[in-house]
């Protein structure tokens, strides 16, 4: 079983959550004796590492990338479709495009990511008291404050303005408004910036799975990228490929096997236990000290279990064929979804078409069931119907920093570089694809580039909660001629609604100027 310090219960955890509650009732100003309260806690290096896992354990929880998280993004790109009639109103309503305010699911990742700024905002605060430690201390300031930059960037590319809090909510009046895009921005390359300067550049093996300066610099590569700012995004990743900390000289599908974790494309990962069947922090928050925290994503696309989404008929036709006729010789296509005939459970059980619940996908003219691959855990187990998967979320890997790099390039007239960033992925052990330009994608110029990029992207990081945001900055840039996304409504389907809850229980929302609510909704 995996083994790290990231899950160790934390105390603070309580006392994080108990710090908003006290200003509601004036009888709980009692001081409980069986914690310590916020005054005497966070005085050593020790007590502010638990406040800093307790960041984690929220980041690998249920309402974020535990299960929300992945199914917000995958249900708002056009790489996903529905699985069957099984899915969930909430999610069949982001999928459809008919999301309201009260979206349950998109609710709850926006608290997840507000309960993430307020830990980490809990370990800044507190970190000037720790003086025993100062290593130690300011490592756990850096991780406090790249999952900062990290929920600010989620929220402002999901809900555009945001209300900004910076320090830790201490009492129930402390409501912050929306503010600008442009101040968001500022705040998240701020924290990133100063998590690279002081984040370590690799970790022992008790410690994987912690944010380093090259997953600082690779998601402030992506914040730049999004913000249009070409030649920073383009400084920041190159700082992630000098480091010669990663390698493409991996097989592909090492990237979702769990007995392959942590390998050298990998920057930066959701860290997750072997789990036994039906062990999953249902609560959302990832604290629950009795259950080892798990992903569900093996319970959710598994094609023998609720298979809830499965890749879409466009994501499937995106594959090349390398001659006339051919069938499907992307050798990334069979390591990225299943279909009927395949293997499973070590090469003991076969997926039919009765096995695979829901519907079929339609592939140039041919019907038949495929289903999603990339991160199930059925490759060596004979059942997938239940919570608690413990093979670890890829959250960013090498290829992308090079796909980025290829578009930054693209956009700042550098076409041969950008193309020779293209090729570097195809060349990856395993691939081997023919190099750009191809037949069906040339590359001499801008436009062309750009389709090439759009392709190598999807057929390369498919299913990996990365196409959203690019959609969302690519519809800026007016770089589609129809949109991908089936159901788009312009002035309203850009961003997400802000969450009822909000709007109800924050009275300063809009007190800047900015509408409470966006668009449309």
């Amino acid at each position: 079983m995996k083994r790290t310090t990231l899950y160790k219960f934390s105390v603070a955890i309580v006392l994080v959550l108990l710090g908003v509650i006290v200003a509601c009732e004036k009888r709980l100003d009692k001081t409980n004796p069986s914690y310590p309260d916020l005054g005497g806690y966070f005085k050593n290096s020790e007590e502010l590492l638990r406040g800093t896992n307790s960041v984690y354990s929220m980041y690998h929880g249920g309402w974020l990338v535990g299960r929300e998280w992945f199914f917000v993004e995958d249900l708002r790109s056009d790489e996903f479709a529905a699985g069957g009639g099984q899915l969930e109103v909430p999610r069949a309503q982001i999928l459809n495009g008919n999301t309201t305010p009260d979206n349950a699911v998109m609710s709850d990742v926006w608290r997840g990511w507000y309960t993430v700024i307020h830990r980490a905002n809990t370990v800044i605060a507190n970190g000037p008291n720790v003086t025993d430690n100062t290593s130690l201390r300011d490592r756990c300031v850096a991780e406090a404050k790249f999952f900062r930059g990290v929920a600010y960037f989620e929220l402002l590319y999901k809900w555009g303005p945001v209300p900004m809090y910076l320090q830790p909510v201490t009492a129930a009046n402390q409501f912050q408004p929306r503010v600008p895009e442009a101040e968001v921005y500022n705040q998240v390359i701020k924290d990133l910036k100063e998590a690279a300067a002081v984040l370590p550049v690799s970790y022992g093996t008790e410690d994987r799975g912690r944010a380093t300066r090259g997953a600082a610099n690779a998601m402030l590569g992506r914040v730049y990228m999004q913000k249009g700012d070409y030649d920073s995004a383009k400084t920041v990743l190159l700082a992630v490929v000098n480091s010669n900390q990663y390698s493409m000289n991996i097989p592909y599908g090492d990237n979702y096997l769990e007995e392959t974790e942590f390998n050298p494309e990998s920057i930066f990962e959701a860290v997750y236990f072997q789990n036994i069947p039906n062990q999953f922090n249902w609560g959302g928050t990832g604290d629950d000290p009795s259950q080892s925290q798990g992903t569900t994503r093996n319970q959710e696309y598994s094609p023998i279990a609720w298979r809830n989404l499965i890749p879409s008929n466009k994501y499937l036709e995106e594959f090349e064929k390398t001659s006339q006729g051919a069938a499907k010789t992307d050798p990334r296509f069979k390591m990225s979804v299943y279909e009927s005939g395949d293997f499973f459970n070590n090469n003991e059980s076969q997926i039919t078409d009765d096995n695979q619940n829901g519907n079929s996908s339609v592939v140039h003219g041919v019907t038949r069931k495929i289903s999603w691959r990339k991160f199930t855990i059925i490759y060596k187990h004979p059942i997938a119907d239940r919570a608690g998967g413990g093979n670890n979320q890829r959250i960013i890997r090498l290829a992308e920093v090079l796909l980025m790099l290829a578009e930054c390039e693209n956009e700042l007239g550098n076409f041969s570089a950008a193309v020779g960033y293209l090729n570097q992925v195809r060349d990856r052990p395993g691939v081997q694809m023919p190099h750009y330009p191809t037949a069906q994608f040339p590359t001499g110029n801008k436009q062309q580039i750009t389709r090439a990029i759009m392709h190598e992207k999807m057929v390369e990081l498919g299913g990996e909660e990365i196409r959203n945001r690019d959609i969302i900055r690519w519809r800026k840039k007016g770089y589609f001629t129809t949109d991908p996304v089936s159901y788009f409504r312009p002035n309203r389907d850009e961003l997400l609604p802000i969450p009822q809850a909000e709007i109800d229980n924050n009275p300063e929302l809009g007190s800047r100027g900015i509408a409470r609510q966006n668009r449309g909704y």
